[in-house]
């Protein structure tokens, strides 16, 4: 494969559809990621190199983050410094990962994502109900430091792997610092935003971004992400999982088979 080389239009059109989809559902109740990569590891070509799946994966993601983080900070104050703070370290994670990621062998990544996409697919069944009210612990440096630390961790996977990045987010700064849930999907989307970047930089550095395949599914997740925030006050979460669920067995099936294959 090549990346000047032109995909065939109905796998072109699922991709797209898959990127709507994403979008739409990241921007409801995140795991967007769990939708659209493991759609890029079916639809593109099987010798795809990883870089190239994970790169062309983020130039799409960007684009419904991006606008996510723009509604976030027009409606809910973030405490910058601490937005600076897990921003810096997730920029700094998602370069390492992303280096990282161009020496995993697909047979490998394949598994790695199918075994993540029904973890973060369970947790999402079966999520409490928590940061209902904001009760940071920590204060001060050791707040920042914890932030940045998230921030590195987190962004390594998301620059190697991906999916789930923004719950995880969610779920470290609930858990960990004590943030109530709104603030916390805030400062997630800014730090999935910094993720992205980071990785973004390196795959572009290295020429490994398919664009005729990302810019497209780009603005799909745009439009899936403008459409979630008003689907979602018509309808509500309840729905918007229920579609999630589908989604995520759906593919996780499809991926399972694949990874009997590639080890057969």
């Amino acid at each position: 494969m090549t990346l000047d080389a032109s995909l065939a239009p109905h796998l072109m059109i699922l991709l797209m559809a898959a990127a709507f989809l994403a979008g739409w559902v990241d921007a409801v109740v995140g795991g967007g990621g769990l939708i659209q990569l493991p759609a890029l590891l079916v639809g593109l070509p099987q010798n795809a190199p990883v870089a190239t799946v994970a790169g062309t994966n983020k130039i799409s993601s960007i684009a419904g983050t991006l606008t996510a983080s723009m509604t976030y900070l027009r409606t809910i104050r973030v405490h910058l410094p601490s937005a600076a703070a897990v921003m810096a370290g997730a920029v700094l994670g998602s370069s390492a990962g992303a280096r990282l990621v161009q020496f995993l062998p697909k047979r490998w990544f394949i598994p790695i994502v199918l075994v993540v996409l029904v973890g973060v697919g369970i947790f999402t069944w079966r999520r409490p109900s928590m940061g209902l009210v904001s009760r940071v612990r920590h204060h001060g440096l050791a707040r920042y430091l914890r932030l940045a630390g998230t921030g590195v961790l987190i962004g390594i996977y998301d620059g190697a792997i991906g999916p789930g990045t923004g719950t995880f987010f969610v779920i470290a700064l609930v858990g960990l610092i004590g943030y109530g849930f709104l603030e916390a999907s805030a400062l997630a989307k800014l730090a999935n935003l910094a993720t992205n970047a980071g990785a973004i930089a390196v795959f572009w550095a290295h020429g490994v971004i398919w664009w005729r395949v990302g810019l497209p599914m780009a603005l799909a997740n745009l439009a899936g992400g403008w459409i979630g925030a008003r689907t979602a006050v018509r309808h509500g979460n309840a729905f918007v999982r229920r579609v999630f669920l589908v989604a995520v067995v759906g593919l996780g099936f499809k991926l399972a088979y694949d990874t009997v294959v590639a080890f057969h």
